[in-house]
Parts: C-alpha cells; structure tokens; sequence
C-alpha cells in the first residue's frame, strides 16, 4: 500500500499543483490546434510562477483529465484553452460554460466529448473550480493540413493572457 506521502512524490504535476492549464487540439486539423499553440506560446514566451502547471494535452486531454477525476489529490483551479464553433466571429477569444460544450457545433475533434462528463465529475467530487477558454475557429478541415488560419493565430495571446489572469496571475512578464 501507498502511503501519502509516496503517492505526492508520484503523482504527475497537474494534480500537485495548485492550478492547471491546459491547451487541448489537434494540431493536425487547421484552427483545432488552438489551445495546443497557446500553451506551448506561455510555455516557450512568458513567465510562469511555479505553482501552475501548464501542459500542452493536444488529444489526450481526456485521459488528463481522467487522471484529475480519479486522483485523490486535485488542482484547486483547472483552466482549459480549446477551438471551438459558436458562430461567433473568427479569432474571437470568449469564456465557454461546462453546459456549453453541448451546443457546440460539431468540429471534426472528438476531444470535446469526454469533456463535459470528466469535467461535471471532477468539479462534482471536489473543490475544484474549471474555467474554459474558447476560440472561434476559422477553419477545420476534413483532411489533414496543420497550422491555424492567420486570425486565431492572431488570438492566441489574448487567450494565453485570459488563462493566466483566471489563474490569478496579475503580472505577466515574457521570457528573455
């Protein structure tokens, strides 16, 4: 058996931490590869105090987040950064409730479908709050072809700037 303190020293940082953001999509499919750019953009870019873990899930943010729900040690604060189709504006960086993913308009991404359900769980079974951050995709294509369309890469400091005040951090300094 596991005690307490062996488990901290081996559970992955993003239940350690106090706060977790992660950049979820699929690079490969245009302006789905959003939340992936803006987390490796405040990994490689800003400054980021040592309390928050910030990974780039691209696909796998459901078994992360499965990770989270079964864990007995939790972030206080999960921030996720995705693409998304409301019909709003190209490039529009907005926040997005759990209920939301539901009326979402259907990308080619099947992240989003275990999302709503890990999330309403891990927010359910502790004190942890989830704050999504969305951006209107441009384009998603039917086939293969990475990179973001120039107007939601335009978006991605505004979203890497949302996720960390969310994240309570009130200075954001760039790296040198």
């Amino acid at each position: 058996m596991i005690c307490c303190v062996e488990m901290i020293n081996v559970a992955p940082d993003y239940v350690r931490k106090p706060i977790l953001i992660l950049g979820c999509g699929n690079i490969l499919f245009g302006d789905d590869g959003f939340g992936s750019a803006v987390a490796r953009y405040i990994q490689e870019k800003l400054n980021v105090p040592s309390h928050v873990c910030v990974l780039d899930a691209g696909t796998g943010a459901g078994k992360i987040l499965l990770t989270v729900a079964i864990s007995e040690l939790k972030p206080e604060k999960i921030i996720i950064i995705d693409a998304a189709d409301f019909g709003r504006k190209p490039g529009e960086v907005f926040e997005v409730s759990i209920d939301d993913l539901a009326v979402m308009k259907p990308i080619f991404s099947l992240h989003h479908l275990p999302f709503k359900y890990l999330l309403k769980e891990i927010c359910s079974s502790g004190n942890v709050e989830v704050k999504i951050i969305a951006c209107q995709v441009e384009k998603v294509p039917e086939e293969v072809n990475p990179g973001l369309s120039e107007i939601v890469k335009e978006a991605i400091p505004k979203a890497a700037r949302a996720a960390l005040e969310i994240a309570g951090i009130q200075r954001i300094s760039r790296k040198r």
